[in-house]
């Protein structure tokens, strides 16, 4: 049963998901994927829709984008753009394999009539950047070194008119920020302190003293690719060390089991974007 923390107040969010029903691990892009491994479609699907479930039973609305056939990551909603008050900065995928993607996620924010705006840079959207609302004013974290280009970091804050902070990953098993780090309310982070480079951490270290820290096993776990509403947080239910940090912190923990997306390299954030309109 899903519990709200009497301790921390939840904000009701937007999310964007894509179901399952087409995702398969047909080419290795990232370390974790091995097309020897096949996925179980039927699971992943039933896995898919008790997150869904969850998000919605905590109060959430959930908007779904149709998949579509030859692209098998598009289960990967967070990586198809980036939303911050209304406007929309579109993804520009770094592998060929799924820059098709792009222009549907493209279709579906301006469906809604937000404002888009079309990258010039490579960046994959919520996968390399994090927004912190409460953090200095409304804080960007963005991450580069394996998907995300740097140039990228400079044309978002052009299009958002926040401060970024570009982060640089340097461990390839953490090859996109949100599974190093994630925002566990709106002023504050978990992450792990190994994905980055010496300096980086020495800058999230400054911003957040108050900071989860993930050990390598967690992270390993894909526990930092989580989605908070502040109060209940939703993550792979194998970090449970990670869970019990954050229950001490005052937060929810609400595992859940994503077994058959892991195969692809990604978990519950992997699987929702953020509309912040």
């Amino acid at each position: 049963m899903v519990t709200v923390n009497q301790q921390r107040v939840p904000r009701k969010r937007t999310y964007l998901l894509c179901s399952p029903e087409r995702f398969a691990v047909e080419y290795a892009i990232n370390p974790w994927m091995d097309v020897t491994k096949p996925v179980d479609v039927e699971l992943a699907v039933k896995q898919w829709n008790r997150l869904r479930e969850t998000l919605v039973v905590l109060g959430h609305e959930v908007h779904l984008l149709t998949p579509e056939a030859g692209l098998p990551d598009m289960v990967f909603a967070a990586n198809g753009a980036f939303m911050v008050d209304g406007t929309v900065y579109g993804a520009r995928f770094k592998h060929e394999q799924r820059a098709p993607e792009a222009a549907l996620h493209r279709a579906f924010y301006e469906s809604q009539g937000w404002r888009f705006i079309a990258a010039g840079e490579t960046n994959e959207g919520e996968g390399d950047f994090v927004y912190l609302p409460e953090a200095y004013g409304g804080l960007i974290l963005a991450g580069h070194g394996f998907r995300t280009e740097l140039p990228a970091h400079a044309e978002a804050q052009e299009a958002f008119g926040r401060p970024v902070v570009s982060l640089h990953l340097v461990d390839p098993r953490f090859y996109h920020l949100d599974v190093a780090l994630a925002a566990i309310d709106d002023g504050n982070v978990a992450y792990h302190p190994g994905a980055f480079s010496a300096a980086s951490q020495k800058v999230l270290a400054q911003l957040f003293p108050d900071a989860v820290l993930a050990d390598d096993s967690d992270a390993l776990a894909f526990g930092l690719n989580l989605v908070s509403d502040g109060a209940n947080v939703v993550l792979n239910g194998d970090a449970t060390r990670l869970a019990g940090k954050l229950k001490a912190a005052g937060y929810t923990p609400v595992p859940v089991e994503l077994s058959e997306m892991r195969k692809g390299g990604g978990s519950v954030k992997c699987c929702i974007a953020e509309l912040r309109h």
